[in-house]
């Protein structure tokens, strides 16, 4: 009786902190919302990026995470355009690549997120959206997605093509991203996202504040690369972030047990 009141409580107040994220995430929208119709209406994109970046901080800062980049990531040159590509769990996961990544970025992402009100509108002028059960539109993508390429922007795409479900290490990625960098002869950026899962779920009762590790894998070139070799890339980098992922769910097990043995 005194578990099920105990997380009766417990997620009365994840849903409580959560409903305060929802209000952290809408202040600034609105406060800097004149400004942001400028600028949109100039089509600055890499200056809508600099707010967006103040935005995500933001939210990561107020809603008590704090991004732990592990020693083994690699470095990347920031004055590059690249395909971005990471492994997609979490409500936190658009915040937290545009606060970790020092590189203008845009997001190729679902339709669903422009009925949002207010944040909607900004997104889908700066962002672009796909509806994947629409072949016209998944063709559509590749013409916005050079509008940004052409203005110096990269790329950032979740390759499995949604949130799976939360047993899942990793879907399986979809041809999108890896079709883009090849064609456009950009490198593609992996991303590993470790903690967003757990952190902050799309389970409305489920989350807490605290460390978000990621890692920055190192670039891959595709400017030697054709087509016919689109789904030995794809299938290359699935395993490397599955692989990292998988890593790492080995050492926090490790970890829990060495502690269960010194208790």
């Amino acid at each position: 009786m005194i578990g099920k009141i105990r997380l009766f409580f417990t997620s009365l107040l994840v849903a409580l902190w959560k409903l305060y994220g929802l209000i952290i995430v809408y202040i600034p929208i609105i406060i800097l919302s004149p400004v942001l119709l400028i600028i949109i209406a100039f089509d600055n994109i890499k200056l809508f990026w600099k707010l967006e970046r103040f935005w995500a901080k933001w939210i990561l800062f107020m809603m008590g995470f704090r991004p732990v980049k592990l020693p083994s990531s690699s470095s990347y040159d920031p004055s590059r355009q690249y395909i971005v590509v990471a492994n997609h769990t979490s409500m936190i996961d658009i915040p937290f690549m545009l606060a970790v990544l020092k590189i203008p970025i845009t997001f190729v992402g679902k339709k669903e997120l422009a009925q949002y009100p207010i944040f909607g509108y900004f997104y889908k002028k700066t962002n672009v959206l796909v509806d994947r059960s629409s072949l016209k539109s998944r063709k559509e993508v590749y013409n916005q997605v050079e509008r940004f390429i052409k203005k110096g922007i990269s790329i950032a795409i979740f390759p499995e093509g949604g949130v799976p479900d939360p047993s899942i290490v990793l879907a399986p990625f979809k041809n999108g991203a890896f079709r883009m960098a090849i064609e456009h002869r950009l490198p593609i950026l992996p991303l590993v996202f470790f903690d967003n899962k757990k952190r902050l779920p799309y389970d409305f009762f489920k989350g807490s504040p605290g460390k978000l590790h990621y890692k920055i894998l190192p670039p891959i070139e595709t400017a030697h690369l054709t087509k016919d070799d689109l789904t030995e890339l794809k299938d290359y980098v699935y395993t490397l972030l599955y692989n990292e992922l998988k890593h790492y769910e080995m050492i926090k097990k490790n970890i829990i047990l060495q502690e269960d043995v010194h208790i």
